[in-house]
């Protein structure tokens, strides 16, 4: 059995109980579980601030944790920790490459350490090197290497060694909209072949793009968690959306929706622009009663569609705050000591 194949038992690659990291007086990780089953992505979501990173650098050893436990890839990250770093890979916050070498021999000088052949390691990074668009620069020293091509690189390097598990920390800030694309094919394509991930991330795109399950962090406790649509319907229900087949219609079918006192429906309104009859909705006995009426009134309808809040609203709904706020202290140590990473 390759340390890649090392899985842990019961289905999942990531078992986290009652986790506990402080700052001084601040708890920056508060008691959080977490649970992430082998081949997913669990996308973390949370403001700055919330303890998504600190998380991430207890579970890939690079802070001990003040309490609780974690199991990564069937290794214990406290007891265990040289033998857990050979088995994940890590992209942090920030790019973190050696800058004399070449893009080529960073990735070269990881699969080595990483106890790949000679002849693999060539062949990876050439592989890695194509698959984010450096080829051109491969030869060339990374410190000439504009932000955005740091950040490609650093990438490639977290995922040279195939890692059974893998942490992103917000993989794609400051990346272009191809690059990003790019990024997210490589997550996919690593996942369909076994590997498993923890992705911190601001952008909920990002999220539905990738993860099979997310988790919402504030404060250092988990504070919602399933999967996107779940979490979607515990915010605000749906809205039930009505393309009447006679656009002259709409304000007639509001009134008729509105005026008709179903039950739990407050009313309607119309979306002259789209041609469209929105009605905020909880249940499909709602649904159902809304479209019956419809149908008993002789409206003619060309078109039904539901539609939840967006994972920006839930965010919003759950968190109360936007996902930008100040800076932490959690957050300059954090930076701290990815300035020493560096």
């Amino acid at each position: 059995m390759t340390r890649y194949e090392h899985r842990t038992s019961g289905g999942n690659a990531v078992e986290v109980r009652g986790l506990v990291k402080h700052f001084g007086d601040t708890k920056a990780v508060d008691g959080v579980d977490l649970d992430v089953p082998e081949g997913t992505v669990l996308g973390v979501l949370g403001p700055n601030g919330a303890g998504k990173t600190t998380l991430v650098r207890c579970l890939s050893t690079l802070l001990m944790p003040d309490a609780g436990t974690a199991v990564v890839a069937g290794y214990d990250v406290v007891r265990q920790p040289r033998q857990l770093r050979r088995t994940i890979g890590l992209t942090g916050q920030y790019a973190s490459v050696d800058e004399k070498l070449s893009g080529w021999e960073n990735l070269y000088m990881i699969g080595r350490l990483l106890d790949l052949s000679r002849k693999d390691a060539r062949a990876r990074a050439d592989a890695m090197l194509e698959r984010f668009s450096l080829t051109d620069a491969a030869k060339r020293a990374a410190r000439t290497y504009s932000g955005g091509m740091r950040r490609r690189l650093d990438l490639a390097a977290s995922m040279i060694g195939r890692p059974s598990v893998l942490y992103l920390d917000e993989p794609t800030t400051g990346l272009d909209p191809r690059t990003r694309n790019e990024v997210w094919d490589e997550v996919k394509r690593m996942v369909s072949e076994g590997s498993t991930v923890l992705l911190t991330t601001q952008y909920m795109e990002e999220a539905e793009q990738l993860a099979d399950d997310l988790a919402v962090i504030d404060r250092g406790k988990v504070i919602a968690e399933g999967r996107v649509n779940e979490l979607k319907a515990k915010v605000g229900g749906r809205t039930l959306q009505i393309r009447p087949s006679d656009p002259g219609e709409l304000h007639r079918m509001v009134g008729a929706i509105t005026q008709a006192g179903l039950d739990g429906i407050a009313g309607a309104t119309a979306d002259v622009a789209e041609g469209l009859v929105n009605v905020p909705i909880i249940s499909d006995e709602q649904l159902t009663a809304v479209i019956g009426l419809l149908g008993e009134r002789g409206f003619a309808i060309s078109g039904i569609d539901t539609h939840l809040p967006s994972l920006d609203e839930v965010f919003l709904a759950i968190t109360g705050q936007k996902t930008s706020t100040p800076e932490t202290p959690a957050d300059k140590d954090n930076k701290k000591l990815e300035e020493v990473a560096a």
